[in-house]
């Protein structure tokens, strides 16, 4: 049992170890903002399902999308700015629950912390969820939809096992696949901008019909929240 705890997990680290286990800040970058990043993959497309659903129109949907991007960007600047406040204020480290509850009491910490385990947990159920809806999307991998609530556990037990080996040795694992994600999204929005305002050079954009016996479809199955 010990061998394969040992193989999984790595070795136990000495307290005088702790020290040398620290990341750059260019693996720091992708382990600690993967959460925002990773969340502009699946987003948008939840905020336009439930919208066009909402408005029964995906039309309607796509003229609140803009607003509603534009006040989760004002509500990122503002949590970039706290945490900016915050690194210089706690030097030492200090998480929403200690911050606010030194600042602004118990009782206001309790909630800062409930969030923190709501938002993790959303973020997993529906990172992953909108992951394998995806994948099981692909033509190649339309057998796969009968085992997609199987993927989706075998995901999570793949990055918690990655997690549990520590922040140096997963910070290198991720930093990868997000680095590559950031060029290939920006590669895609250039691309995009660059169909839409040079049709000349690079040819105009298709225009997509839309389905609405599909869209009744993804109504019934809830988008990728409704994967399960």
């Amino acid at each position: 049992m010990a061998i394969v705890k040992r193989f999984l997990l790595g070795r136990p680290l000495a307290s005088a170890e702790q020290e040398h286990q620290r990341i750059p800040k260019t693996i720091g970058l992708a382990v600690f903002s993967s959460d925002a990043i990773s969340s502009t993959a699946y987003a948008t497309e939840e905020i336009l399902f439930v919208t066009a659903l909402g408005a029964s129109s995906l039309v309607l949907g796509l003229d609140v999308l803009v607003p509603i991007s534009i006040a989760v960007a004002i509500l990122l600047a503002i949590v970039v700015t706290s945490y900016r406040r915050t690194i210089y204020a706690y030097p030492g480290g200090g998480g929403s629950y200690v911050v606010s509850r030194e600042n602004l009491g118990t009782n206001v910490s309790l909630v800062a912390g409930a969030s923190i385990l709501v938002d993790y947990i959303l973020t997993v159920a529906v990172s992953i969820s909108a992951g394998v809806a995806a994948i099981i999307s692909i033509p190649a991998f339309e057998d796969l939809r009968d085992r997609r609530v199987l993927l989706c556990v075998g995901a999570i037990a793949l990055i918690t096992l990655i997690n549990l080996r520590g922040a140096k040795e997963s910070g290198r694992i991720f930093a990868v696949p997000t680095y590559l994600y950031i060029v290939l999204l920006g590669g895609l929005i250039v691309y995009g901008l660059a169909r839409s305002y040079f049709p000349d050079l690079f040819g105009d954009v298709d225009r997509v019909a839309f389905d609405a016996e599909h869209f009744e479809g993804s109504r019934e199955a809830g988008g990728a929240l409704g994967l399960f």
